[in-house]
């Protein structure tokens, strides 16, 4: 096993310091809960804030093709603070898992993601393993696509789709205008990372990868290495939320923190984040350096961080009492992020299943 360093360097403190004051500024419960309300106005402002002023979407692309030539290290930084917000935008779609993609490929489509002029999506549905099965679109010799994909995350955000379809001679990966494919709103339990149906009923693609299965498993394995980083957000503002509010809230003349129970309750939570947050660094930290281990740690992470992200949102909400269950309180967006993400990019029982496999461990009955 690799020797990995977790901790984090001079240069992601000083990144997670700007995209934090950042998102402090242009990114506050209200607006966030205004999504749900239908209200997308401050997205597009906050997308370019984060995408073009800070050059965030250009993280993982090298600098030769106009990127700032960082690694996974850095985005699970951004990721960590995109989570703590619950930020409505495309940073994990677009500037992770379709910039992955496109990382091996010609064009100047790399370019315009890096450079925050446009956005992608990858065609496939958002519960897609990075083992999982792949797609039902069709494409003929003539480059025209047909078929439905359900549940693609970021395609409403998207200017380009990058559609993994059956050809001939296996799985390619097609470039298709967003504004040329149908592309339905489906109402989402998590509004800020809104799914949506896309079909293509004989649209013609820009062929961009070949023989494309690897690369299309290399985007989703990035995807699910770097949500666990996201999931780690959202559980640890849970928990230094929760541990702030049971510090002031008083019953019987005293704070309620005091209480036992709940000290061994928040106990508990905190092994839990700070487990998350070891499980979370290993696997950004094998995905910067493609270790060999990368597999595992994205499994162990996947499998880990699910969970503890719901555990922790639902933590929050039951002790901030009556509060917590309110409309106005911005603990509902953290349990819905944390209950959509639970299943993103396959589940916590495939994730396990999945660890089986690599470490050579019978599964039950074999």
């Amino acid at each position: 096993m690799s020797d990995l360093d977790l901790l984090y360097t001079d240069v992601e403190d000083d990144l997670r310091a700007t995209v934090r004051d950042l998102l402090a500024d242009r990114c506050d419960p209200a607006s966030v809960t205004a999504v749900y309300d239908g209200d997308r106005s401050p997205v597009a402002g906050l997308w370019r804030a984060l995408a073009v002023d800070l050059g965030l979407a250009g993280l993982l692309v090298p600098e030769e093709r106009g990127g700032a030539g960082a690694s996974a290290r850095e985005a699970a930084v951004v990721l960590e603070e995109l989570g703590r917000t619950v930020a409505p935008v495309p940073f994990l779609t677009s500037a992770v898992v379709a910039t992955t993609l496109l990382l091996d490929t010609e064009g100047d489509l790399l370019g315009s993601l890096a450079a925050g002029e446009r956005t992608a999506a990858l065609a496939l549905p958002l519960s897609t393993a990075p083992d999982g099965s792949l797609p039902a679109v069709a494409a003929d010799a003539d480059g025209r696509l047909a078929g439905t994909v359900t549940s693609v995350a970021g395609a409403l955000e998207a200017d380009v789709l990058l559609v993994p379809a059956t050809a001939a001679d296996g799985i390619a990966v097609y470039a298709v205008p967003a504004a040329r494919a149908g592309i339905a709103p489906v109402v989402s339990l998590d509004m800020t990372r809104q799914i949506a149906d896309v079909t293509l009923d004989g649209v013609p693609g820009e062929l961009l990868v070949a023989d494309a299965e690897p690369a299309v498993r290399r985007a989703l394995e990035a995807g699910a290495a770097l949500l666990a980083s996201e999931q780690l957000g959202v559980a640890r503002w849970c928990l230094e939320t929760t541990v702030g509010y049971l510090k002031e809230r008083r019953q019987f003349g005293r704070a309620v923190g005091g209480f036992q129970a709940l000290k061994h309750r928040l106990a508990d939570l905190y092994t839990g984040v700070e487990s998350a947050n070891a499980a979370a660094r290993h696997a950004a930290a094998a995905l910067a350096v493609r270790d060999p281990d990368v597999f595992a740690a994205t499994a162990v992470a996947q499998a880990y961080c699910s969970d503890l992200a719901v555990t922790a949102a639902e933590e929050a909400i039951q002790l901030h009492g009556g509060i917590g269950m309110t409309w106005e309180h911005p603990a509902h967006l953290y349990l819905k992020r944390a209950k959509a993400d639970q299943i993103a990019f396959g589940t916590p029982g495939a994730h396990r299943a999945r660890l089986a496999e690599l470490v050579d461990l019978p599964l039950p009955g074999e």
